[in-house]
């Protein structure tokens, strides 16, 4: 079946308004997505690999610490750098990307955490999962790392992934091989009839698995989860080892 659509996204989001309670104290004074991993920010990490991969337009939510995560993010060179301004109520995943639709355009845009990243393999990894879009099909594509040597992460997995590339949730009481790495191909659509204020991007994923249009891609490298810090130490170690 030919793909529907025929040009690379323009558009991401680099989700960045959460309070990184799991990181403190370092997030005492320092918002999340500004704490260095290697030398490097979270933010400056990904919004580096958004660029490298031709995205335009990055937008950046905002909310706790915001006027440091906004100053940072515009001192960001080579993207138009948008503020999404959640400084009044924090809106959770979906709410807060539901709320920057209008900067992000009518396409499918790549969303990405600021707290997750990859050690690349042969390829890029946002080049694997733009090029495995197909709009018939698709209304959400995940980024997947396998769960058995991600690094910062000691869950059970989060789906089951058939022969296409079709998701389904991790069944209660087993585990699963895939993890949400934390980057996605979205259609603006998905967010028609949802809530206003507060709501979490996982509504819109078990929307998508009822449609049969949530789908995965298994990402090239070792993927890197900054979710403690325990997790920053054990990246940074990861960085160093990849260089040795």
């Amino acid at each position: 079946m030919p793909k529907e659509i025929s040009v690379h996204p323009k558009a991401a989001m680099v989700l960045s308004a959460g309070l990184g309670k799991r990181m403190r104290p370092l997030t005492a004074t320092t918002p999340k997505p500004l704490i260095e991993v290697d030398g490097k920010s979270m933010f400056a990490r990904a919004a580096s690999r958004l660029k490298d991969a031709g995205l335009e337009t990055c937008v950046v939510n905002v909310h706790y610490l915001a006027d440091l995560v906004e100053t940072h993010a515009r001192k960001f060179e080579g993207m138009d750098v948008k503020i999404s301004d959640e400084r009044e109520e924090l809106l959770d995943t979906g709410g807060g990307i539901k709320k920057a639709l209008p900067m992000l355009g009518s396409d499918p845009f790549v969303l990405k955490n600021s707290d997750s990243f990859w050690l690349e393999g042969v390829r890029p990894n946002l080049d694997v999962l733009v090029e495995a879009w197909n709009d018939n099909q698709m209304d959400i594509l995940l980024l997947l790392a396998p769960s058995v040597n991600a690094v910062g992460y000691d869950g059970k997995g989060d789906f089951q992934m058939d022969k296409n590339g079709k998701l389904e949730r991790r069944v209660e009481r087993s585990v699963a091989p895939f993890v949400y790495s934390g980057t996605a191909m979205i259609h603006p659509r998905v967010f028609s009839d949802t809530p206003e204020g507060p709501f979490s991007l996982n509504l819109l994923f078990d929307r998508a698995i009822e449609n049969e249009r949530l789908y995965g891609v298994e990402g090239d490298g070792l993927w890197l989860h900054v979710g403690t810090p325990q997790g920053l130490m054990d990246a940074e170690r990861a960085i160093a080892n990849s260089a040795n």
